[in-house]
């Protein structure tokens, strides 16, 4: 498949210190007050149509268990009945926005903060302590339980954020094969190719067949930088553009042409949840965000929520079965069982995952 050209990342580079305020502007934040609760749809696509037919509903269900962390940078175990926190794994430090859990349930991976780089740890669910994998942030688990995916990309905080010399080899992708530590690594465009701007990734997601990727970019410097590409793992070299690769497109209402996926997760069928916003462009005017199952082709599956337009929506994940979702809206996390109108479960997170 011809690899679109990374050309909205084309810009000549800004000043790095003074995007990453626009970076953490990018991700919303409330507007002041405490928003209106979230309005929620369940809807299924007509044949042919991009937009949503009709809407259903379906009662709550008791969820599987969950890991998170929180605020502080504790990793926890919720009760998924009550949301509160059942066990403390890791005190401090851990990172947003991404944690995984091992597919038998037994082990969380999780990035701690150190260096510039971040650090690859896992610990059991039920206890003990972390042990260091290697050097990195956002790691997500294959289903077969035999490869962890990663970033290897510095940090954007002082001291931490790249010059502007030779960017590419700067942010990289890298698949671990867990049983021998042997790497493959897909750096973010050939050597001297320029995108303008770094593209962090943010978010990880393995299909079911433990061989493409759902990689989620970050935008350094306004909104149109958002994005989430296919990378198939054999076949790629590059994760932002090449071989291998294949974005997924934006469809639908409101405004295809100017909104984004902030972020993508695969669900077992090979379709995607993700999180569409509206719109990019400086300044930033986010109007929208609406929670979206579509096809890898971008279309329009079924909307699982309309969330609130001055929050940030990452933190994506399915269960095994792809019958419960989860997603936080800020740092509340929400829970939709079987597509259904999505229930605040818990507050106070930066990351979750089905456990």
């Amino acid at each position: 498949m011809p690899a679109p050209a990374p050309a909205r990342l084309s810009r000549p580079i800004l000043a790095l210190a003074g995007a990453v305020t626009l970076l953490a502007a990018c991700g919303g934040g409330s507007s002041g007050g405490s928003p209106r609760p979230a309005v929620t749809v369940t809807a299924t696509a007509a044949a042919g149509s991009s937009s949503p037919a009709s809407s259903a509903s379906s009662s709550p269900g008791s969820p599987p268990a969950m890991a998170a962390v929180t605020t502080a940078g504790a990793l926890v175990v919720l009760d998924p009945a009550s949301g509160a926190v059942s066990r403390t794994l890791v005190g401090s430090g851990v990172l947003g926005d991404e944690i995984s859990v091992a597919p038998d349930g037994t082990t969380v991976y999780f990035a701690h903060r150190h260096g510039c780089l971040g650090q690859i740890e896992s610990v059991p669910v039920s206890g003990g302590t972390p042990v260091v994998i290697t050097s990195g942030s956002v790691p997500d688990i294959s289903p077969d339980g035999a490869k962890l995916a990663y970033a290897r990309e510095p940090a954007m905080t002082t001291g931490c954020i790249p010059n502007e010399a030779d960017l590419t080899a700067q942010y990289k992708l890298v698949v671990r094969t867990l049983a021998t530590g042997a790497e493959t690594t897909y750096h973010m465009l050939p050597a001297g190719q320029s995108s303008g701007l770094p593209s962090p990734i943010s978010h990880l997601s393995w299909a079911s067949d433990s061989t493409r990727l759902a990689v989620s970019i970050s935008s350094i410097e306004d909104n149109e930088g958002w994005n989430v590409v296919i990378v198939d793992t054999p076949a790629a070299t590059y994760y932002l553009s090449g071989p291998g690769d294949s974005d997924v497109p934006v469809t639908g209402l409101p405004n295809a042409r100017d909104s984004y996926l902030r972020e993508g997760v695969f669900l077992p069928d090979g379709s995607l949840f993700v999180s569409r916003a509206c719109c990019g462009g400086v300044p930033i005017r986010n109007t929208s965000r609406l929670m979206w199952e579509v096809s890898s082709s971008g279309v329009l599956i079924r909307q699982v929520a309309v969330g609130f337009a001055d929050l940030d929506h990452t933190s994506l994940d399915a269960n095994s079965s792809g019958h419960w979702l989860l997603y936080l809206a800020g740092t509340d996390l929400y829970l939709s069982d079987n597509g259904g109108t999505p229930r605040k479960l818990a507050t106070g997170l930066i990351a979750a995952a089905w456990a």
